[in-house]
């Protein structure tokens, strides 16, 4: 052998492959103990974690929410336990065998369930595969466990709504949090999978009902299966709320408005208190608590009559005559009309070539103004309205809360609209018509109200003129006291009228109810003096559809039918407004649902009272 030029023999061979075979086990060995220096020193907490993650599972606890109970102290809204479907990525070996094993005896997306897993964040993160199921396939889940490794129950409080459709636009529903809203919530302790309020109360003042996650420490074998728990911190419960409705008053109403579709509206006149508040169609909240499918979704919202509406503060209608309270106010305070003043009704009122017709074709004959609103004689009031003007009698409307919102506790309230000339011609380009002026006068035209703000109008002539802001808590166990400051009764104002103006419109409304010519008789109760407008609020004007019944016409071309009303007369406990969408005249379709409701309301304050003597 030859190295070098130089030539060795074999002995001196054998040391040279010796010394080279040696030097490779010292390099080898070098490297090995670099690397094992660099595992155990430079990635040993890293590598702790990992093996710690891989012993040990964290499970989020969920805080229980807020309760919500009614002004009495009943519970109306509370939780309930679920259990969730949950895996944890990292466990699972073959997803593909385990899904179709799960699909056998629980309605699964297996599509929506990898997409979700790819989402995840971490591993070891458990992923909610489906919420609140059944006993049965709690079971089903129990009894295959060896073969579902890294599946999973999770155990979390659900939403219960225990008076289902009830009260569904007060309370609003749960839905799962999205990425919007999670990177808009500046408090970390939100998570994509969490339920938030997304409507009504439980979106209101979802940061006092929310509570606090806990969590829960779990070693784990390595097939994912729960060994013993370390360490558990316990969620703190959220805060409860204490509403200013009555329930026992909301299901009376939602009772009465049954297969109707509208609002009500009811209103405790010394503070504002909302007692009631109704809006049909409705929707079942326990349907949200758990996630609501697409098609269940896509079917509400494109419902024609709109169930997650809530009219009651986001219905606008025309007020019809229950607005010639307003006209009465502002003729006298304005010295347009005194109490004593006669207008000749023949059937109409004339204004250049057109005739506006009165509801009583043949006329009331000679009316002053106590008749006129008892009896609710369009000529008399377009009269007045007319010789007011639209701006003088917009200001008064203005002044009596329409057209404004009520400032209410509740998310998405509507202005309604009260026409000036300044208005139209900023909004139309139009000049104002004297026409459009004899028309707002009795409500109709350009006019829009919201229930809501009819009932606090009655409520503010109930109370001598206090214009309350209305309101809905009536105490949280909190300690956020500019959240509870904020949703406390204020006032808004106070009408701009004298008392003895006032005093005068009251008699006259009591008088709808108790004279037998008036046309809110349908809501007189024996025992209760009522005192109440109605209204009927005209959708369309077709020539051809004037002298047709109501049942005769299309559902979607009658008359809304209103009444607003205040009971007892001299020491009023209610102030309540109701809107019948389509429902014709409102002293047939409404006064009747009005005077049932104060009975209901009354004779219950009359009983407690007794009670506590």
């Amino acid at each position: 052998m030859k190295i070098g030029g130089l030539e060795l023999n074999f002995s001196e061979e054998i040391k040279v492959r010796m010394l080279v075979f040696t030097l490779f086990i010292a390099v080898s060995f070098s490297f090995l103990i670099l690397r094992l220096w660099y595992l155990q020193v430079i990635k040993s907490d890293e590598l702790k974690l990992q093996a710690e993650n891989n012993r040990m599972r964290i499970v989020p606890l969920k805080a229980y929410r807020g309760k919500i109970f009614d002004r009495d102290g009943r519970e109306i809204i509370s939780n309930r336990p679920s259990f969730n479907l949950s895996i944890i990525p990292e466990y699972i070996k073959d997803l593909d065998k385990i899904l179709p094993l799960i699909a056998s005896s629980v309605k699964v997306d297996a599509e929506k369930i990898k997409r979700d897993i790819k989402n995840s964040s971490a591993p070891f993160q458990s992923v909610v595969i489906k919420k609140d199921i059944s006993w049965d396939e709690v079971a089903f889940i129990e009894e295959h466990s060896l073969d579902l490794a890294g599946v999973f129950l999770e155990i979390e409080p659900m939403r219960n709504y225990l008076y289902g459709e009830t009260g569904s636009h007060i309370f609003g529903y749960l839905g799962e949090i999205t990425k919007t809203q999670l990177e808009g919530l500046k408090v970390s302790d939100y998570r994509l999978g969490d339920f938030v309020g997304q409507y009504g109360i439980e979106k209101r003042y979802e940061s006092i009902l929310k509570g606090k996650r806990g969590s829960k420490y779990i070693e784990v074998d390595v097939a994912g299966r729960e060994l013993k728990v370390f360490k558990q911190v316990d969620p703190d419960f959220g805060y409860n709320l204490y509403l200013t409705i009555d329930i026992e008053l909301q299901k009376e109403a939602e009772r009465l408005f049954e297969g109707k579709n509208g609002a009500v509206v009811a209103i405790d006149p010394k503070d504002g208190s909302i007692l009631a508040m109704v809006s049909k169609p409705s929707f079942n909240p326990n349907l949200f608590a758990g996630g609501v499918s697409k098609t269940y979704w896509s079917n509400i919202i494109n419902d024609a009559y709109k169930p997650l509406q809530n009219r009651a503060i986001q219905g606008q209608y025309p007020p019809g005559s229950v607005f010639k309270i307003v006209t009465a106010a502002a003729g006298l305070e304005e010295g347009v009309i005194t109490p004593d003043t006669t207008i000749d009704c023949h059937g109409y009122f004339k204004l250049g070539k057109k005739n506006y017709r009165c509801w009583r074709k043949g006329g009331h004959g000679r009316m002053d103004l106590r008749n006129a609103i008892i009896q609710s004689c369009d000529v008399y009031f377009y009269t007045v309205g007319f010789r007011l003007g639209i701006d003088r009698l917009s200001r008064y409307a203005f002044g009596f809360g329409l057209g404004s919102p009520t400032d209410v506790d509740l998310e998405g309230e509507k202005t309604g609209l009260i026409p000036t000339e300044e208005w139209k011609e900023s909004v139309k380009g139009e000049p104002w018509i004297l026409g459009e002026t004899v028309s707002a006068s009795i409500g109709q035209g350009f006019d829009l109200v919201t229930p809501i703000q009819m009932a606090n109008m009655l409520a503010a002539v109930a109370n001598g003129g206090t214009l309350y802001k209305p309101k809905i808590i009536s105490k949280a166990e909190t300690t956020n006291e500019k959240l509870i400051k904020e949703s406390n009764s204020k006032i808004k104002g106070n009408l701009s009228v004298s008392q003895k103006t006032l005093d005068i419109i009251k008699d006259a409304l009591h008088g709808v109810v108790t004279d037998q010519r008036g046309t809110g008789r349908a809501s007189n109760i024996k025992g209760i003096e009522v005192a109440g407008k109605t209204g009927t609020a005209q959708v369309i004007k077709l020539p051809e559809m004037e002298d047709k019944k109501d049942e005769e016409m299309p559902y979607e071309f009658r008359d809304h039918a209103w009444f607003a009303a205040f009971a007892p007369y001299e020491n009023p406990l209610i102030a309540v407004a109701v809107l019948v969408e389509h429902g014709g005249h409102g002293g047939s379709a409404a006064a009747p649902l009005a005077g049932k409701l104060i009975k209901s309301y009354v004779e219950n304050q009359n009983s407690k009272g007794k009670n506590q003597n």
